[in-house]
């Protein structure tokens, strides 16, 4: 039986990794095979493409090259990595896919949808995620979150307008495919925003 594909998405400070963690727990608990996995990375290719993506002044590098960037990662991620391990039975639990680099990239780095997508849908084939969590956070209260992690990365240091519309672009996506994409309060407590993880698990997966 083919596995399951569970992201995490949302902007800084949202709580993402922390999230896919605890959820990857949770389902080794029940006895499940999972992999977890991040983008831009998850393979060596990709892993060296983020040193590239997320270090650095703001303006490094255009929205364009981030997308070619981001794109040629994901292509690697999905046929080395993600695909691989669903056809093994495997869940596979992804901090950021396609989505971010539709918002990033797309809505809030000005390149439009209409450029943007059709390469990730390129990039992905029919790897779509089951179930998509958008861990959803004022941009000021989720970047001084990540603030607090010290070390801020690339995306972090851009100007409020990016992040606001990071956030709006992420809330638009959602109100397209809201059967995929489940929008959480992130501004709860760690407890809450998890147990409103667990319910959607539950309902959906039977677990």
């Amino acid at each position: 039986m083919r596995g399951k594909f569970i992201s995490f998405e949302g902007g800084e400070g949202g709580g993402k990794s922390t999230q896919a963690t605890r959820l990857a727990g949770y389902l080794r608990s029940k006895g499940l095979e999972v992999v977890e996995t991040r983008e831009p990375g998850g393979t060596k290719q990709g892993e060296e493409l983020r040193d590239l993506l997320v270090q650095g002044d703001p303006d490094r590098w255009s929205a364009y090259s981030e997308l070619l960037m981001m794109t040629a990662a994901r292509v690697e991620h999905v046929n080395r990595l993600i695909e691989p391990a669903l056809a093994e039975g495997k869940w596979v639990i992804c901090d950021r896919f396609f989505d971010s680099t539709l918002t990033y990239q797309g809505i809030a780095g000005g390149l439009g949808l209409d450029v943007v997508r059709p390469m990730q849908q390129m990039a992905i084939g029919k790897t779509l995620p089951d179930v998509t969590f958008l861990l959803d956070v004022r941009e000021d209260a989720g970047l001084q979150r990540a603030a607090k992690r010290g070390g801020a990365a690339r995306f972090e240091k851009k100007d409020a307008e990016f992040h606001r519309n990071v956030r709006d672009g992420f809330l638009a996506l959602a109100a397209e495919d809201p059967k995929r994409i489940v929008v959480v309060d992130a501004e709860n407590s760690f407890d809450a925003v998890w147990q409103q993880i667990e319910d959607v698990m539950q309902e959906r997966f039977k677990l």
